[in-house]
């Protein structure tokens, strides 16, 4: 059974940090691309940022400079470092495990609220 367990989300002030971590069980983590989308009220969900299995990352122009998405092959997990949060930063964020022809699969999300 395939698991990603999000966690690290919260309450943080604008220009504050955050570490996301998404911990994956069930599938040979080193095989899959790794990413984490958002969604925020009455918005479509968004990609953020992805991490392939050679480590290359790239990320949205809205969140580049800012968020750092990385992978740990060893502890199957993928983290997503926010940095200068904005308000409009506030979403569930969700990691995705995709590899082509063996899955898609996704977690249950985290909630990141960046407010006075």
């Amino acid at each position: 059974q395939v698991q990603l367990v999000e966690s690290g989300g919260g309450l943080v002030q604008p220009g504050g940090s955050l570490r996301l971590s998404c911990a994956a069980s069930g599938i040979i983590f080193r095989t899959f691309r790794m990413a984490w989308y958002r969604q925020a009220p009455e918005k479509q969900r968004e990609w953020v940022a992805s991490v392939t299995t050679s480590g290359v990352t790239i990320y949205a122009d809205s969140v580049k400079g800012r968020f750092t998405i990385s992978r740990d092959n060893v502890k199957n997990t993928v983290y997503l470092q926010m940095n200068s949060l904005k308000p409009e930063d506030t979403a569930v964020y969700y990691c995705q495990a995709f590899m082509s022809g063996r899955g898609d699969y996704w977690g249950q999300g985290t909630q990141v609220t960046v407010s006075l």
